[in-house]
Order: C-alpha cells, then sequence, then structure tokens
C-alpha cells in the first residue's frame, strides 16, 4: 500500500515537474532607444578613448520573486562601433580590432546570477568575441521596475538595470597596438526593457 501510494505521489510530482514552466520570469526585450552598450580604453596613459555600439539586439527574464532564475542574451554587430571619428572607426572594424568582416557579431549569455544585495548581483557569462569564448561577470544594480508612464504604452511594463565589468581584451586575441592602448576594457550597460502582457 505504501509503495503504491509512494509511486503515485512521485508519479504526480514527475508529471507537474513536466508539465510546469521551469520558471515564472517575464520576458524582456531591449528598448533599444534608451539602452546604451559603452566602452572606455586607455589611450597612451593620458585618457580614456569612450566608444559605443550602435546596433544591438537583446532580451532577458526576469522574476523579481526569483532574480536568480533570471537570464540575459545580447548580441552586438560589430560593424557599429561607434567613437565619434570616421577614421578611428573604420580603423576598429578592421583586422587589427574587432575584425567585423570576418566576425560581424559578438554575444553574451548568461549563465548564472549570484543576489549579493537588495538591488545588486552578479551575472556570469559567456563573452563571444573574435571566434573566443571566455567567462565574464557583470556587477548589476536593479534601477527598478513599473508601467510604463506613456499613454501609448499602456500595458507595458518597464524594467531597468546598470552593469559594469572589465574585461581583457587580449584574452579574446585582440592584440592591436598594446600596451600603446590599454589591454583593460571597461563596459557600462544601462539597459531599459519592455514586456507587454
Amino acid at each position: 500500500m505504501k509503495k503504491a501510494m509512494l509511486r503515485a505521489v512521485l508519479s504526480g510530482a514527475l508529471m507537474l515537474a513536466v508539465v510546469a514552466p521551469a520558471s515564472a520570469a517575464d520576458r524582456f526585450d531591449f528598448d533599444k532607444v534608451h539602452t546604451n552598450i559603452v566602452f572606455l580604453v586607455d589611450h597612451l596613459g593620458f585618457s580614456r578613448m569612450v566608444g559605443q555600439f550602435q546596433d544591438f539586439d537583446g532580451h532577458f527574464l526576469f522574476d523579481p520573486d526569483q532574480v536568480a532564475d533570471s537570464a540575459v542574451s545580447v548580441t552586438i554587430e560589430t560593424t557599429s562601433v561607434d567613437t565619434d571619428h570616421e577614421k578611428r572607426d573604420d580603423h576598429l572594424r578592421s583586422p587589427d580590432f574587432f575584425n567585423a568582416a570576418e566576425f560581424p557579431q559578438m554575444t553574451f549569455r548568461s549563465t548564472g546570477i549570484d543576489v549579493t544585495g537588495e538591488k545588486t548581483g552578479l551575472i556570469t557569462g559567456d563573452l563571444t568575441l573574435l571566434g573566443v569564448t571566455r567567462p565574464v561577470v557583470l556587477d548589476v544594480t536593479f534601477n527598478g521596475m513599473g508601467p510604463h508612464p506613456s499613454p501609448q504604452m499602456a500595458g507595458v511594463t518597464v524594467a531597468g538595470f546598470s552593469g559594469r565589468t572589465t574585461l581583457r581584451r587580449s584574452e579574446f586575441g585582440m592584440t592591436g597596438f598594446l600596451p600603446g592602448l590599454g589591454d583593460k576594457v571597461e563596459i557600462w550597460l544601462e539597459v531599459e526593457g519592455h514586456h507587454k502582457k
């Protein structure tokens, strides 16, 4: 009798695991007008050059009650690198740097999230650049979530995050003009995502 009851309980639990969604997280697509992907790199020790990417896409899965179940996916078009200087941007697209003709995209896919505070966390993920994939950790702050205030966006929920990380470009095979141009690259992310029910 006990074995039969146990089998029934296990069978029911298995069916529930198959039918129930793995997470109640909602999908938020990047609001690209209000999202920025910025990088800073040392220039000869005198200043830091600032650039950004103008063409990208991404989304995140987010449930404020189960933050650890969240996930992030980003794709960046390397041809869209922009430092407000056309000749320099053309050089950055060349094989010396992003080699955009051969590697037109770089990607980031999260692999785990550690909650570090009420509104902070560390997102670990795989960054692929120049065909090389390495782990990167983003230090992230949750800025808030709520209904979009614009009447034209009725029914849309907005969530916003700020992220920071530092990586070494040489670890991805980008060694052009080292050490004059810095190896460490600081990355800033300001992200707004939209979810429509």
